[in-house]
């Protein structure tokens, strides 16, 4: 069965730090695509990419993290991390990981439908 487990979530004041977990299971790891997207609860608005990264390594952000978020991958533990810094109110949002077994082209990677595996979503709420 294919699993994805999001941690890392929590409370922390603007300009913190927090790092998010995606751990797989059930799959061959090193050969998806993992992307993070997040959603404001409560609201109609769309899951917006927040990162991706390859089975080659290559690496994507959105234009609102970008500098500030950093994706990585660990092969062993079957793990992407989401490392997030200098945070911001608006970085508020239940944060989901999602899993394709194939890299994507430039243009789907913060397509929804893309995905073939999501998470249960950790949610990281910064204070002002």
């Amino acid at each position: 069965e294919v699993q994805l487990v999001e941690s890392g979530g929590g409370l922390v004041q603007a300009g913190g730090s927090l790092r998010l977990s995606c751990a797989a299971s059930g799959f061959t790891f090193e050969s998806y695509a993992i992307g993070w997207f997040r959603q404001v609860p409560g609201t109609v608005t769309e899951r917006e990419g927040v990162s991706y990264i390859s089975s080659d390594g290559s690496t994507y952000y959105g234009d609102s993290v970008r500098g500030r978020f950093t994706i990585t991958s660990d092969n062993a533990r079957n793990t992407v991390y989401l490392q997030m810094n200098s945070l911001k109110p608006e970085d508020t949002a239940v944060y989901y990981c999602a899993a394709v077994p194939r890299p994507l082209l430039l243009l789907m990677i913060w397509v929804r439908s893309s995905y073939a595996y999501w998470g249960q979503g950790t949610q990281v709420t910064v204070s002002s």
